[in-house]
């Protein structure tokens, strides 16, 4: 009896070392060593005629053992979020950011910005965005400012409409605003290039009379570069013909 417990107390100590020594080498030998250990205590154990079934059990035993005890290498995971690099599909994503079942950071509102850069959170599908996640803001059409033909001086009816956007631009000191010129296709498009930016500014020069911050604006033409419509009738080109507010961020 005495022997069969200290065949038994070898044996865990031995298996258990196993489980705390050079993983990397005991993978193979413990469980081969542990098997044997498990059936020498089987054999002490039963004696006699059942000494043969009683290692037979005992070696299994100690084999399962020390598969239980032996120490699993995980998968690797560089961004360490939980997803392993051969199932990762976004692989260096900053440490502490929610990933989803693929490694991929989370985007709740769909809107192709994940959560962590998302600054408008909760933005209704299918509308535009800016790279921080936050609605586009769309151009603003100057309708009924002209110019006299082939020039850019403003029209008089012209400044009662940038009154009134000088005044709503006013109330909001803070907001950059670039004024796009635009022209159709009639004549070249360096010459088309160099009118829609002389009326831009035009319109840029009027605003700043009136009050605002020239910080907060830029004027750029575009020519031709931006239709809305068909060049290719009158009623088009007309409306090509245009000077836009685009609020920045």
């Amino acid at each position: 009896m005495k022997k069969v417990k200290a065949v038994v107390v070898v044996a865990v100590l031995f298996i258990t070392g196993c489980a705390t020594q050079r993983p990397w080498y005991n993978a193979l030998i413990c469980s081969v060593a542990g098997g044997a250990a498990g059936a020498a205590i089987g054999a002490g154990a039963a004696g006699g005629r059942e000494a043969g079934i009683g290692a037979g059990a005992g070696a299994v035993a100690g084999a399962l053992l020390c598969a239980a005890l032996t120490p699993q290498e995980a998968a690797p995971d560089a961004d360490r979020d939980g997803v392993p690099d051969s199932a990762d599909k976004c692989p260096n994503t900053p440490v502490g950011v929610k990933v989803d079942a693929t490694g991929c950071p989370l985007d709740s509102d769909g809107d192709g910005v994940p959560d962590y850069k998302d600054q408008c959170p909760g933005t209704p599908r299918g509308v535009k965005v800016n790279r921080l996640g936050c609605p586009e803001r769309e151009p603003i059409v100057l309708k009924g400012v002209n110019f006299a033909y082939d020039s850019a001086e403003l029209t008089q009816p012209s400044h009662a409409i940038l009154d009134d956007v000088a005044k709503t631009l006013t109330k909001h000191p803070d907001l950059k605003v670039r004024i796009a010129g635009h022209t159709d296709s009639m004549g070249t498009a360096a010459y088309n290039k160099k009118l829609s930016q002389q009326r831009a500014e035009s319109v840029m020069n009027y605003l700043i009379s009136r009050g605002l911050n020239q910080a907060n604006l830029t004027a750029v033409g575009f020519g031709e570069e931006q239709p809305i419509a068909s060049n290719d009738e009158a009623e088009g080109r007309a409306k090509n013909r245009r000077v836009e507010l685009q609020p920045q961020e």
